[in-house]
């Protein structure tokens, strides 16, 4: 897969066949787009391009905008590769460029520079100035402007409507199995094994504490996670806490995997955690006794958990 950081470097020969959206998480409702396009273009003998914006239009447009996104731009073209992308296009989302007109997107973006041939968007997608046109004003610019415009109906799961802003809400709540589902995969941070306290070494459960730099990236709620990751090759598997370490009298968040089978220096190392399940909320414990005793329990029901659910 290629990757644009503009629409102004992209370049090919090749007719494309184009979607277009924030696709945060990259989940069960943009599946069916992007398997379409990615078809479509290969039977035709064209190109499929994904056209994103970074940052997402709310951080730019809402000034007091606290969204969290599902991925990181990194993880987003991770998942787009995985489907077979041709070209992933990532263009700078701005105040200049939300000011373009419905017609003038379409025309010096998508004809004059994406190189358009059809167009597969989801039913409700809205663009141009003030996100004031919607898909039949964009099936009118095609039959103007000689492209195919293809709509895709809402995703359903167990007649839910899938959407990133659900996902989020049930990340927020802890709710990693209705997130899961949603997703088509586990949800996952991506970090950098950095130095903490060393405290849970000292009672048996070494850590290693991940520093995700990208601040708009969305942590589930606090709590106890069943997590896999994979090292060296193989799938390791553990547990993870989200929180403030309330029993050390902590304030500051931190993440930390104990990874159950697993003696080696992960300093520096960059990790992608996949998170499984959630064991239990963030608790206070009167003593670092009664903390070791949980945490044997919740080493025993991540050990219990795996052995059902193969990942």
């Amino acid at each position: 897969m290629k990757i644009f950081n503009s629409i102004h470097e992209f370049s090919s020969t090749a007719k494309t066949i184009i979607t277009l959206g924030t696709f945060d998480g990259v989940h069960k409702g943009h599946a069916s787009i992007l398997h379409k396009i990615i078809s479509n273009s290969r039977a035709l003998g064209y190109e499929s391009v994904v056209l994103t914006f970074f940052p997402h239009p709310r951080m730019v447009l809402q000034q007091n905008s606290s969204i969290k996104l599902l991925s990181t731009m990194e993880e987003k073209a991770q998942l787009l590769e995985s489907y077979g992308l041709d070209n992933l296009v990532i263009h700078p989302f701005d105040i200049e460029f939300s000011r373009l007109t419905a017609e003038e997107f379409v025309k010096d973006v998508l004809v004059d520079r994406l190189n358009i041939h059809k167009v597969i968007i989801g039913h409700d997608h809205r663009f141009g100035r003030n996100r004031t046109a919607n898909i039949d004003d964009l099936i009118r610019f095609g039959n103007e402007y000689g492209f195919e415009v293809e709509k895709i109906s809402a995703l359903s799961v167990n007649e839910v409507s899938v959407s990133s802003t659900k996902i989020r809400n049930a990340l927020a709540a802890g709710d990693i199995t209705t997130a899961n589902d949603f997703l088509g995969y586990p949800y996952f941070l991506t970090g950098t094994v950095v130095k903490g306290k060393q405290l849970g070494r000292t009672i048996g459960f070494p850590t290693a504490n991940m520093h995700i730099k990208e601040d708009y990236k969305l942590i589930p709620a606090n709590g106890v996670y069943t997590v896999s990751s994979e090292i060296d090759g193989k799938i390791v598997y553990g547990m993870m806490n989200i929180g403030v370490r309330p029993t050390i009298e902590g304030t500051s968040l931190s993440i930390e995997v104990h990874f159950l089978d697993l003696d080696k220096n992960l300093y520096d190392a960059r990790m992608c955690i996949a998170i499984h399940h959630r064991l239990r909320d963030e608790q206070k414990f009167e003593s670092f006794d009664a903390l070791k005793l949980q945490l044997y329990k919740d080493r025993e029901d991540t050990i219990a958990y795996f052995k059902q659910h193969k990942v």
